[in-house]
């Protein structure tokens, strides 16, 4: 469902399956056979989309999901496939979908609710409370994000437009939150 590249490794999300796709990425680019990574710990598959956005630490050692049916956060080892539970202290973020971590601030796009939560994480990424969330009168089912300086993007995807090849597809430009 979504990727993340790191240095050495691109991680592919299954909203069906409880694992992550990986591809290991060699010198010159060169690209090994996918294989699977088993997901255990604290996730629990359940009916519905499952493990959506992905993102990863800058140096590749925690990666970061969001299961849309159930609005969880997990912390991901990528070594071993071993997911925790990111605390929100009783708030959660259902649809998600596309997210983006930055530092220790992390933007889940919740797709079918046209907004953006934005999350402040603890140190170590076991909790982190909703700050606020962020929408846009443009949104019309955004499903991706990424930020450049001190905006946003996010993608609408526009699930649900009668004939999807003609349809207009926009990226809506917001202002990151002041301190993140």
């Amino acid at each position: 469902n979504d990727v993340v590249v790191t240095r050495t490794v691109a991680f592919f999300t299954d909203s069906q399956n409880a694992v992550l796709y990986r591809i290991s990425i060699g010198q010159r680019g060169a690209l090994s056979a996918l294989d699977e990574l088993p997901i255990g710990g604290d996730f629990k598959l359940a009916n519905g989309f499952n493990l959506n956005g992905i993102d990863a630490t800058r140096n590749g050692k925690t990666l970061v999901a969001v299961q849309s049916n159930t609005g969880k956060l997990f912390r991901i080892d990528p070594a071993n496939g071993v997911a925790r539970e990111i605390s929100l202290g009783g708030e959660s973020v259902p649809n998600g979908d596309g997210i983006l971590l930055t530092g220790k601030t992390l933007y889940v796009v919740q797709n079918q609710l046209n907004r953006v939560a934005v999350i402040a994480l603890s140190a170590n990424l076991a909790s982190g409370r909703v700050v606020t969330r962020l929408s846009d009168p443009d949104f019309s089912v955004p499903t991706t994000i990424d930020d450049h300086g001190r905006r946003l993007y996010a993608v609408n995807a526009r699930f649900g437009i009668p004939n999807p090849d003609s349809a207009a597809y926009q990226v809506v430009q917001l202002s990151k939150p002041r301190g993140r």
